[in-house]
């Protein structure tokens, strides 16, 4: 295999024989999605780096990478400072460092179809003050130079049941009728994957641990719609669950798709929808309406089928994972286990369940200094051992047909330190101000942000990523539009109105770098909250994640009476959930470790 500075080579003579000054290299694909299918890799194939968000620009003689505050240690680990500078997001943007930094005069390529319109007219305009130009390429480079860049993935569609989607295909096109009828639009550009998994009522194989499918469709205003997927795709189940108000057409005969709706009124959504369908529509005569895609509200808010398939699969979750930490606990202090053989050996006790369809993202097991990297992605190359004295972290999900989970828990391998204690307590309290916080209607989570941050801030300490963000049914286990974050968090959504019916997670955290990570994670539900005598509607959180918080790294002390009620009744609920699913043995040890906290 090629080195990475091989790579970059390669790449910048490319950009010779293209006649072009430098390129742009963002993590994402056709669909702006957050997790990509192998062949859209471009970046981890060019750098090295294994986050999930990031990008980088490459000019003749100089090249950045971007990243935000979750990858700052892990983006010095894994590419190299020889042939890369390391940029922080959002302090410095892309388009801004293009501005300073392209030759006077030069030409950089950008791929169409991996960008928004508006980051195209930023990095149009920034460049335009040195006399450069952005210009749009018909081949991505990268996959001129890359010999073995995978294919897309040919993986069949499959059918969600409507009874576990809560509403039929065709009663979420009737919504979306009604939705370009107040607007007097035509038709509806969906390129989110997901959206367009939630509104078709089916599922994918082709992005690993998202199950959605590579395709693109269009909704009309008639209800019908036109699905843009490989004909090898499909199977005669799911063209009967289609039915014919859903026509299939090859994936590549989207883009001659929009160039057909010449004085039509349609709608794209300008933050998931790529510059080139933008570029399409108008060039084909469209009057395009810039709007949200209007699934991406009505998917965030869970119907009682998704709430209650949730649930199912969070028992069943919780029930896997207290076997792990049980075995955890057993094992870990004698040696001899590594992060990669316990995220394996988690793995193996969700397989157990007989229902799990994938994990939910690749499984964070740090342990060690590798905890202080929140995003830390374990390889046979990074794997370290586990050993006493240090804390271990494990943030992991499953997929499940009937619900998307994702819970982080630290085991200490023997005996913590005092320091390891007072930080995990902080953070804690930290979690249990959000799970008890009420609040009017219309809040947003960035408002709630700081509840998670203020027993950290007393002692002047914080956490560089969101507190929490939105969470797919069977889709992806990182879902807009709601997120609790600082409101100038990257990719953060953090302004958007909290509505009951959405789910959230819970995980504030803490990283001491090059000694340990603590991150404590529940997912949570909007609820409506009755207060007598309230003159508005006040919402809070209802708690879906059950398993043990390890108690003895808790210090009571620091707890206030109210906070170790909540924790108290928390994990009776635990016991109580998930305690019917083990067996005998197990069920004492769990029992022992939901023991009252005094």
């Amino acid at each position: 295999m090629s080195s990475y500075a091989d790579r970059l080579k390669a790449l910048r003579e490319q950009l010779k024989r293209d006649r072009l000054d430098g390129f742009v290299v963002p993590l994402t694909d056709e669909h702006m999605s957050e997790y990509v299918g192998a062949y859209a890799q471009r970046l981890a194939w060019l750098t090295g780096f294994q986050g999930s968000a990031g990008a980088a620009v490459v000019l003749p003689d100089e090249a950045a990478i971007f990243t935000d505050g979750r990858y700052t240690l892990q983006v010095r680990q894994q590419v190299s400072a020889d042939d890369w500078q390391y940029v922080s997001v959002p302090a410095i943007s892309m388009a801004e460092w293009l501005g300073d930094h392209a030759p006077d005069g030069g030409r950089i390529g950008y791929d169409p179809w991996l960008h928004t319109r508006a980051w195209v007219m930023e990095a149009r305009k920034e460049l335009a003050e040195k006399g450069a130009e952005l210009v749009a390429v018909d081949t991505n480079p990268i996959d001129s130079v890359w010999p073995d860049q995978p294919a897309p993935s040919d993986a069949r569609l499959s059918v969600h049941d409507d009874a576990a989607a809560g509403k039929a295909s065709a009663a979420k096109r009737a919504e979306i009728a009604d939705w370009l009828a107040e607007r007097k639009a035509d038709a509806v550009v969906l390129s989110a994957l997901d959206s367009i998994a939630w509104a078709f009522n089916i599922r994918g194989d082709d992005v690993s641990h998202t199950p959605v499918a590579l395709a693109y469709a269009i909704v009309n205003s008639d209800g019908t719609a036109d699905l843009f997927v490989a004909p090898e795709k499909m199977t005669e189940a799911v063209a009967q669950h289609l039915g014919n108000a859903i026509r299939v057409h090859p994936r590549a005969a989207f883009a001659p798709a929009l160039m057909a709706f010449r004085d039509k009124r349609v709608a794209a959504d300008p933050e998931r929808a790529v510059a080139a369908i933008f570029d399409a529509l108008e060039s084909g005569g469209a009057k395009v309406l810039s709007l949200r895609d209007p699934i991406v509200l009505a998917k965030a808010l869970k119907n009682p089928a998704e709430i209650a398939g949730h649930k199912a699969a969070q028992a069943r979750d919780g029930a896997a994972l207290a076997r792990f930490l049980k075995w955890f606990e057993e094992t870990a202090p004698a040696g001899g286990l590594t992060e990669m053989s316990a995220a394996d050996k988690l793995r193996e006790f969700r397989d157990a369940t007989g229902l799990l369809k994938d994990l939910s993202f690749d499984t964070i097991s740090a342990t060690g200094p590798n905890g202080a990297i929140p995003h830390y992605k374990v390889t046979a190359e990074s794997s370290l051992p586990i050993q006493l004295g240090q804390l271990y972290l494990v943030d992991s999900g499953g997929q499940y047909a009937d619900g998307t989970t994702d819970v982080t828990r630290v085991m200490p391998v023997g005996e913590a330190a005092e320091e390891m204690k007072d930080r995990f307590t902080r953070v804690l309290k930290g979690h249990i101000a959000i799970a008890t916080a009420t609040f009017p209607a219309g809040t947003c989570g960035a408002q709630l942000d700081s509840f998670a941050r203020a027993p950290l801030w007393e002692v002047g300490l914080d956490f560089g990523h969101g507190t929490g963000h939105g969470v797919g049914a069977y889709l992806s286990v990182h879902e807009g539009p709601q997120r609790i974050a600082q409101p100038y968090y990257p990719g953060g959504q953090s302004l958007e109105p909290l509505k009951a019916g959405m789910f959230l997670s819970n995980e504030p955290g803490y990283y001491k770098t090059g000694e340990f990570g603590i991150r404590i994670e529940n997912l949570v539900l909007i609820v409506e909250k009755h207060i007598p005598g309230s003159e508005q509607q006040m919402l809070g959180f209802e708690t879906l994640t059950f398993a043990p918080i390890e108690r003895t790294l808790i210090l009571p002390n620091l707890l206030t009476q109210n906070e170790l009620a909540w924790l108290n009744e928390y994990h009776s609920r635990v016991v109580q959930i998930i305690g019917p699913k083990l067996d005998a043995e197990e069920r004492r040890w769990l029992e022992a470790k939901c023991a009252p906290v005094s």
